[in-house]
């Protein structure tokens, strides 16, 4: 007994020094996604890492070497708790069935990350700004929990077939995502009426029954730019999108363009400025459709359709897509803040399209705040199929395969009831 007694003592001994490891690893894991999620990736640094949690900065390098590592551990930190709800809502016997599980089970962890029952997630459109050296390891992973989500919509047959669920998974994916961006400004016992009513838009769409694709030509014309900047505008847009804020660096800038540093900074005063032009820029895009859009007859259903195929036709087989916001919290926060009012000054306009469409018929009654958000996030996203769409070789059908999501629901090919 005595002889046992020992054994279990050493073992308790040995196991409290691997427990205050594992505690103090997890302490500085949750301040690093809070700054990344405040800051992104360029911001965290240890020294506020270090004076979250009480730590000197040579003591946080004895848990994570460099500040990527760290980066990168808080990003499959949530990439792990992401695909434990993926894996659930998969188990689910029906694309439906898959789909709502996974609205409620995300919404359930908002709501708990809300309460502070659980850590909150890592912003994962800042993964582009990790070295190239961490950020494979962590793209793969993200890119097989993507896969799951579209394997929520059944087997794929054609390539016609890989699109259309691609673009869905895309767009249910970029919803949740989008959650933090505003389901903040509702108060938690809200919570499941908003999830129900995301589920209802993504099962039966914003048309009513019987409703047409057919939208109408539209000029979304973009504010008069200085000619020397509109290369380097076009460019540095394109590259964040595809690389992130640091992968958009003057050097590739410029070599893309074959032109001098020099050149550069003759026209801009510095990359931040490029990139919150490249922003402002988008936004006026978004505000010139709809305003152009207002100028059509027809109903609000017909002006929000036109709207929808002009901006999705930019961002899928355009050579100068609107800015994601992959690079937002690389901006100051001073004028971060302006783009995030801008930003929902658009979405409420669609909002408020969307509630006229319901009084006159033209769009099928769903709450009008929540679908403005959806269309914003579902623009957001479409840029990642603008690969897949050129190589259909058929603008018109790519541009209405991946509205559908939105007009027509994600399961328009597929029984609901």
């Amino acid at each position: 007994m005595t002889e046992r007694r020992a054994r279990t003592d050493t073992s308790d001994k040995a196991a409290r020094p691997a427990a205050r490891f594992e505690r103090k690893r997890q302490t500085i894991l949750d301040a690093a996604t809070v700054l990344i999620n405040r800051n992104g990736v360029k911001g965290l640094t240890f020294v506020e890492v270090g004076e979250m949690v009480g730590l000197s900065t040579t003591s946080i390098t004895y848990y994570f070497r460099l500040k990527e590592q760290l980066a990168s551990a808080a990003f499959e930190q949530t990439l792990g708790r992401i695909e434990a709800i993926v894996r659930e809502a998969g188990a689910a016997p029906t694309p439906v069935e898959r789909v709502s599980r996974y609205l409620e089970l995300y919404i359930d962890a908002h709501r708990r990350i809300c309460r502070r029952e659980e850590r909150p997630f890592a912003d994962l459109s800042d993964i582009r700004a990790l070295d190239s050296d961490v950020r494979q390891d962590v793209s793969e992973h993200y890119t097989r929990i993507f896969r799951q989500i579209r394997d929520f919509f059944g087997p794929i047959r054609t390539e016609v077939e890989r699109t259309r669920n691609t673009a869905r998974a895309l767009v249910l994916a970029e919803c949740v995502y989008w959650f933090p961006l505003w389901l903040g400004k509702y108060a938690i016992q809200d919570f499941d009426r908003i999830g129900q009513r995301v589920r209802d838009i993504f099962l039966y769409g914003l048309a009513p029954a019987g409703a047409l694709w057919r939208p109408r030509p539209l000029a979304v014309e973009r504010r008069d730019i200085d000619s020397a900047r509109v290369n380097f505008l076009r460019t540095a847009t394109r590259l964040v999108n595809d690389l992130g804020y640091r992968g958009a660096s003057v050097e590739r800038i410029v070599a893309e363009l074959n032109v001098t540093k020099g050149s550069f900074y003759h026209h801009l005063d510095a990359k931040d400025d490029l990139i919150l032009e490249c922003f402002r820029i988008s936004l006026d895009r978004i505000q010139n459709a709809q305003a152009a859009a207002a100028a059509l007859d027809g109903s609000h259903g017909e002006r929000l359709t036109s709207i929808l195929a002009a901006l999705l036709e930019i961002q899928l087989i355009g050579d100068w897509p609107l800015q994601r916001t992959t690079a937002l919290r690389t901006l100051p926060p001073e004028v971060r803040a302006d783009v995030v009012a801008r930003s929902d000054q658009v979405a409420l306009h669609f909002a408020g399209l969307i509630a006229d469409g319901i009084a006159n018929g033209s769009v099928r009654p769903v709450d009008p705040g929540i679908a403005g958000q959806m269309i914003m996030s579902s623009l957001n996203a479409a840029y990642e199929l603008h690969r897949r769409a050129t190589a259909l070789g058929n603008p018109e059908q790519a541009v209405a395969l991946y509205a559908s999501t939105l007009f027509h629901g994600l399961f328009d090919d597929q029984p609901i009831d």
